[in-house]
């Protein structure tokens, strides 16, 4: 299968996000407890719901943006996917593009169970309070879109 590792990627970044939030949020009752400390300060389970996108921008909590992010979620996945698609891409390239579709495909589940996502992971570190939460399906989507923009090796030269 030739774009088997875009599938297996996204399969196994949407897995891993989806177990994280179930083992956390619901086997470990952050959803009851609201905090847990892991190794503090660095690494720290608080639980959040974003209703809208990163670091709660666009929470407004209206069913009209919910529904606006899920569009716009499966309209990035499917355009990603399309355009690795299309360009032949490497190994490289369609394991980034899949952990970003595998990462945000856990998030517009959570919409569509909960009407907002799930984030659980606090860091802290060297004096810095971070008040900001995120979950492990954020990760891939930011290693996706990292190693999609250092990978791309269709990239024009300056004249």
């Amino acid at each position: 299968m030739r774009f088997a590792p875009l599938f297996w990627a996204g399969f196994w970044a949407f897995m891993l996000d989806q177990v994280s939030k179930y083992v956390v949020v619901h086997w470990m009752g952050l959803v009851r407890l609201r905090e847990i400390d892991v190794l503090p300060p660095l690494l720290n389970f608080r639980y959040g719901e974003n209703r809208g996108i990163n670091f709660g921008l666009l929470d407004n909590g209206s069913d009209i943006a919910r529904w606006a992010l899920i569009g716009f979620s499966l309209a990035v996945c499917l355009a990603v996917f399309v355009w690795i698609l299309r360009m032949r891409a490497g190994r490289g390239m369609q394991l980034a593009a899949g952990l970003l579709i595998g990462g945000a495909l856990g998030n517009v589940i959570d919409r569509l169970l909960y009407g907002y996502v799930l984030d659980f992971v606090n860091m802290s570190c060297c004096g810095i309070d971070n008040p900001f939460v995120f979950n492990v399906g954020d990760v891939f989507i930011f290693a996706g879109a990292a190693g999609l923009i250092l990978l791309d090796g269709h990239r024009k030269k300056a004249p």
